[in-house]
């Protein structure tokens, strides 16, 4: 490991650290009170929601593959993809959990190029579903376009087109024949960029295939969201099922950020007091309700630890030309 990426790891280290002696206290102030066996029961209920959402994650990265023409037992990418997420959440690393599953995958169908693309076309799919289902929401309820709520969902709006234009900027750019023609037949890391481009033309040949991907990503991200809902009935947050299901994909898009804490820390929770408190919702409560989001993530993310520890299983996949 560089000497950059060591001091990297130690800044993410310290700031989630500081992050969390702001933060844990806030939250801390408002738990006490709340523990009772409702509270555990929609916490439970969270966390299954996230266990499916991971099972439905997993079976949209091997529909993925299927579209590449690559057959994959579902028990092996569930593997893969649980020890990217522990290593996502837990590890201070630069090499990052899709790394990893690149890492693992390619050894499986000995392709690392079509093993990038798969990765890279599934997290993009994510990046469809996620503002479609705050616009459409927003449509379905136009009460949240109305005072007190509506300079937020304005804001869901701006960011969910501004995550569609830059999303069809790619899209076009990595599917364009001119693209492609210029990275047929290269060599190093452009060839990743061709297996991308190349991906892209097989959904284009194939729109069932694409459809298929996109439904188990619409399910997934739902999961994620009734999971956050979920999470804010324990809470006991006077908000809605819709209000949820419009600001939570905004949340998971902001908390991707380049900030420099582990797993988003900091950047949810100020995202979810951004678009809750028009809603009645405290600071100290949408601070919390992130950091039970989190939590439960974590939680789901132990899963992983066994599989990142013993690696790949003997490998089960055959890729097809």
């Amino acid at each position: 490991m560089s000497l950059g990426a060591r001091v990297w790891g130690v800044v993410r280290i310290v700031a989630s650290v500081a992050m969390l002696a702001v933060l844990l206290p806030r939250a801390s102030r408002l738990l006490d009170p709340l523990w009772k066996p409702t509270t555990f029961l929609w916490l439970a209920g969270a966390v299954a929601v996230t266990l499916i959402g991971i099972v439905l994650a997993t079976l949209r990265w091997q529909r993925v593959l299927i579209a590449l023409e690559v057959r994959t037992k579902v028990g092996p990418l569930l593997s893969n993809y649980l020890a990217g997420l522990f290593v996502s959440n837990f590890l201070p690393t630069t090499i990052g959990g899709d790394v990893l599953r690149v890492t693992r995958l390619s050894a499986l169908i000995h392709e690392r190029p079509r093993s990038f693309a798969s990765v890279v076309l599934e997290r993009l799919t994510g990046w469809i579903v996620l503002p479609v289902i705050s616009l459409v929401t927003l449509i379905i309820n136009p009460g949240l376009l109305r005072p007190p709520i509506d300079d937020a969902s304005r804001l869901v709006i701006l960011i969910s087109l501004t995550t569609l234009g830059l999303l069809g900027l790619i899209l076009f750019g990595a599917s364009s024949p001119t693209v492609g023609r210029m990275l047929e037949s290269k060599d190093g890391w452009l060839r990743f960029l061709n297996a991308v481009h190349l991906g892209l033309a097989r959904f284009r040949r194939q729109p069932g295939a694409a459809f298929e991907v996109l439904v188990v990503g619409f399910a997934y991200q739902l999961a994620v969201v009734l999971a956050a809902f979920l999470a804010a009935k324990a809470l006991g947050l006077p908000i809605g099922w819709t209000a949820v299901l419009a600001f939570m994909p905004a949340v998971a898009i902001v908390q991707v950020l380049p900030f420099p804490t582990i797993g988003g820390l900091g950047v949810r929770e100020g995202a979810f007091v951004l678009f809750l408190h028009p809603l009645g919702v405290s600071a100290d409560q949408a601070i919390t309700l992130g950091l039970i989001v989190y939590g439960i993530n974590l939680l789901a993310s132990l899963l992983g630890a066994p599989a990142f520890a013993v690696g790949n299983r003997p490998a089960q996949a055959v890729a097809s030309a």
